[in-house]
């Protein structure tokens, strides 16, 4: 028999939000497990105690960002949109369905100047020492990788303009370790009065979000971007985060959280790369810090049809090296860069049946560069070779991984508010 229901739209009804959020939902586990009043110590020196109009709950503001990352909204206005038609977010708001939802600009306005970046870092160390205190991390091995994050900004709005490049901070101790190996070889060393200014580069500025910097990579479409680079565990959780600009490389940023992740978890063991951390930098940073480096195969740079850089060899012991015909390359200098330049003799090498292999210099002499940091590449290859070192690798497409498609999932398509902004990402 035909049944036919009749609309009852506009009809009034009461009823328990309790009552319609099923007992296993997540933001219940969630609700259950976690203490949000602790937020409120965090945030309390921003807020005035006795004085002003009642603010917005802060707990409210930081369990919204949750909802929009947890289920992958886009955004922060369609984040309210959701919120306002579910039952669930709502309970996990302790809002009843009458009750007016924030603002999407309260959230952002609050995120952008109200909470700190201090504020950030608290609460996400807070979360993840609750998760320590629960016996859930394995810190032992971290992977470290960034993930590109598109902001909202036109590429045709930007200018050109000159900035600083950034020193690096290791770049007082290489410039010591040069010194030495110039005075032992008899050059004189590198002095202040002889350096150069300070070295500019000119970049493409957005004249809408000036932070975000040009990403260009493969084939991937030039536009500006954030990247955030993050550290996480065995079981995928969050350890260490920073946010830069798009155009600043991997290893680069390496040395911004690399202290302070080894600060908060001591007992990490391995240190997991991709390639674009496999410099001798980096590979001396970790293996100095008494952690083990697990990085790739690089295939070696070089043109198609000259030799390879791995078939000039280096002999340690005469300090000279050794090109593929036999012929000896001697020390010439140790140059800013931290790279020992090895040039062969012009009259050997004119008559060298394979000349055309090795250079195309006019004056048929070859110039071979090792850095004076080679020994811990070295030492990093022969990591790689180590039982076990590959099989850990290959859990980086596991976690790491995980952890970055999550997050160009969850800030991909970021609105104006949320994505000019660092601070509130990483919220």
């Amino acid at each position: 028999m035909l049944k036919q229901e009749n609309e009852n739209r506009s009809q009034m009804e009461f009823f328990c939000v309790d009552e319609f959020v099923p007992q296993d939902h997540l933001l219940r586990k969630i609700d259950k497990t976690v203490d949000f009043s602790r937020i409120y110590d965090l945030v309390k020196e921003l807020y005035c105690p006795d004085n002003g109009r009642p603010s917005c709950d802060p707990v409210v503001l930081f369990k919204m960002v949750i909802i929009q990352h947890l289920y992958g909204i886009p955004s922060l206005r369609r984040t309210v949109e959701e919120i306002h038609m579910n039952v669930a977010y709502r309970w996990f708001l302790g809002y009843t369905m009458a009750e007016k939802i924030p603002h999407f600009a309260t959230i952002s306005y609050n995120f952008k100047h109200r909470f700190t970046e201090k504020t950030i870092e608290d609460v996400f160390h807070w979360v993840l020492d609750e998760i320590a205190a629960r016996g859930m991390l394995s810190p032992e091995a971290v992977f470290i990788d960034g993930t590109h994050i598109k902001a909202s900004a036109n590429m045709k709005k930007r200018i050109k303009k000159e900035v600083p490049v950034a020193a690096k901070k290791y770049e007082k101790q290489l410039m010591e370790e040069i010194n030495e190996d110039r005075v032992a070889h008899g050059k004189k060393p590198f002095s202040d009065d002889d350096n150069d200014p300070p070295k500019t580069k000119i970049v493409n500025e957005s004249t809408t979000d000036p932070d975000c910097g040009v990403f260009h990579k493969g084939e991937h479409k030039k536009q500006f971007a954030y990247e955030a680079h993050t550290a996480c565990d065995k079981q995928g959780y969050i350890l260490e985060f920073e946010v830069t600009a798009g155009n600043v490389h991997d290893s680069v940023a390496f040395e911004l959280y690399y202290d302070r992740l080894i600060e908060k978890f001591p007992q990490i063991e391995y240190v997991v790369m991709d390639a674009g951390y496999k410099t001798p930098a980096i590979a001396r940073k970790v293996i100095k810090s008494k952690r083990i480096p697990v990085l790739p195969y690089k295939r070696p740079m070089g043109k198609d049809g000259y030799f390879r850089p791995y078939e000039y060899v280096y002999d340690e012991k005469y300090d000279c090296v050794i090109c593929p015909e036999n012929q000896l390359l001697k020390y010439s200098t140790t140059n800013r860069e931290g790279y020992k330049e090895f040039k062969s003799c012009p009259h050997v090498c004119e008559k060298c049946p394979r000349l055309a292999q090795c250079t195309q210099s006019k004056g048929h002499q070859k110039t071979v560069q090792k850095h004076i940091w080679m020994d811990f590449m070295e030492r990093v290859e022969d990591i790689r070779y180590t039982v076990g070192m590959r099989q850990l690798y290959d859990k980086r497409k596991e976690t790491i991984g995980g952890v970055s498609r999550m997050r160009k999932r969850s800030t991909g398509c970021a609105t104006p508010s949320s994505e000019a902004s660092p601070k509130l990402r990483n919220g």
